[in-house]
């Protein structure tokens, strides 16, 4: 079964446990280059990650309000998918554009809820769409982060700092968040 992924879980496969920030990312002035790791990222309510020059602040050309899109995440687990998917020993941390990179929870069973990261609440509103930039990555890559596999898109709620290493839980839970099956 080398090559084939199994299918995104749902919420009603999801476990209950908390995840982890695996790694922090933000993306360069100059378009297409590599993002930039980081040990802390500071959000900001309904603007996003302070110091991000790709969606800091930006507003909806449609609404005029504040974008929605503030903040990616995905996890690491679905990235090593895809790497052994594509016959690669692994794809490199940031190299997915993805603002945080988590491990040990299914975002996409998480779409519609707040979650507590840091001192942050995040909104979990919509999947990632894959850009033609994955293909740059690995030909195929894009391909393989269709349908729910390319993380989710998030609005910051609550401002907060966003450390390496903090937990992610569901707003409100006490015993965690979903967690990925292995």
């Amino acid at each position: 079964m080398k090559n084939e992924m199994r299918p995104p879980m749902t919420s009603s496969t999801a476990q209950t446990s908390s995840g982890r920030v695996a790694s922090l990312h933000l993306h360069p002035a100059e378009p297409g280059a590599p993002l930039q790791r980081v040990d802390a990222i500071e959000v900001v309510e309904a603007k996003g990650i302070l110091n991000e020059p790709r969606y800091f602040g930006k507003l909806s050309r449609s609404s005029g309000q504040p974008s929605r899109r503030q903040v990616t995440l995905i996890e690491r687990e679905q990235i090593a998918e895809h790497a052994t998917a594509l016959g690669l020993e692994a794809i490199a941390a940031g190299a997915v554009r993805s603002n945080i990179e988590t491990t040990d929870i299914n975002l996409i069973a998480l779409i519609g809820q707040e979650v507590e990261i840091g001192g942050a609440v995040l909104l979990l509103y919509a999947p990632r769409e894959p850009c033609a930039k994955m293909d740059a990555i690995c030909q195929g890559l894009r391909n393989l982060m269709k349908e729910n596999r390319q993380g989710v898109l998030a609005e910051v709620i609550r401002s907060g700092t966003i450390r390496a290493g903090d937990a992610i839980r569901p707003k409100g839970s006490t015993a965690g968040s979903c967690m990925r099956e292995s």
